[in-house]
């Protein structure tokens, strides 16, 4: 990693927002919900389904937390009045759980309802390890209250994802999503090195497969696309019993290869008023792709 490119990374949120913004397009669908249905069609017509992602975390006032939960409903609805073949993420801290765990729980409580009674799924995002078993708590108790609408993000990086998948988190009809993780964490907690992430990523993955959960192969990492598919082969894996799942802007020929090779993939969209925070921590974690997109910004202007 250029250690320049890791220096300008670092120092993105004191850029000015018109530059962040320009940087973040290919991360970002736009600030509105509009934004999000025409980025989301464009992708449907490449053959991709869709998440719809409002941007916001760590809320600090209650009454913020319902509009997000407000908001929520209102993309469900758009997501039936439009027909798109999309569900909805959640982070849990925008929904209060660093406030008050009831009123994040009611909140959820709302969403998944809705998503119930329009058959449609929410997807109960994992943030840092804080709020690990509380969120793995809130999935188990909608799960129960809907099964088949709710699931969960589990993140291979953590030394307790496998036991929680052994554990705790029973198979049938759960439905997890499998990404490595992003967030800083101790090494007690957390895998460091990279290759024994990847490693616990794939024994996490046949795990789940073995026990018949739907999974979500969250990854933008060729080796475990490419691994994930030989052991979906290797275990006679039905293509209706998991999903490649890719963040929006990143990787599109990657994208392009899973869907041209019949697998089903869905695409990350995010929107929302929230979308500087969510880029400077996008291109934080890519930090390679800051000059090409300022190279790209000076040329036009």
């Amino acid at each position: 990693m250029n250690a320049f490119n890791q220096l300008i990374a670092n120092t993105l949120p004191y850029f000015p927002k018109a530059l962040v913004g320009h940087l973040s397009r290919h991360y970002i669908s736009g600030e509105g919900l509009d934004d999000a249905v025409r980025v989301g069609r464009d992708l449907m017509a490449e053959g991709c389904c869709l998440t719809l992602d409002v941007l916001g975390e760590h809320v600090q006032r209650p009454e913020e937390t319902t509009a997000y939960a407000d908001l929520y409903l209102q993309v469900l609805d758009r997501i039936r009045a439009e027909g798109l073949d999309a569900n909805v993420s959640v982070k849990p801290t925008q929904m209060g759980l660093a406030l008050d765990p009831e009123l994040c729980r009611a909140n959820y409580r709302r969403i998944a309802g809705k998503a119930a009674e329009l058959g449609n799924f929410v997807r109960i995002d994992m943030e840092d390890t804080p709020w690990t078993t509380a969120t793995l708590d809130l999935h188990d108790e909608l799960k129960a209250a809907h099964p088949g609408h709710v699931g969960v993000v589990i993140q291979a990086y953590l030394r307790r994802t496998l036991p929680d998948i052994r554990e705790r988190l029973a198979p049938g009809a759960a439905n997890l999503r499998l990404c490595k993780g992003i967030y800083k964490e101790p090494v007690e907690l957390a895998f460091h090195g990279y290759q024994e992430i990847r490693d616990n990523y794939l024994s996490c993955l046949e795990e789940l497969l073995r026990n018949g959960v739907y999974v979500g192969i969250a990854t933008h990492d060729r080796f475990l696309v490419e691994g994930a598919m030989a052991l979906i082969q290797r275990l006679g894996i039905a293509r209706e019993r998991y999903e490649f799942q890719m963040l929006l802007g990143v990787l599109p020929g990657l994208r392009r290869e899973i869907v041209a090779k019949g697998h089903k993939l869905r695409v990350y969209v995010p929107f929302g008023a929230a979308w500087f925070a969510y880029s400077t921590r996008r291109l934080k974690e890519n930090p390679d792709l800051v000059m090409h997109f300022m190279r790209d910004f000076f040329r036009k202007h």
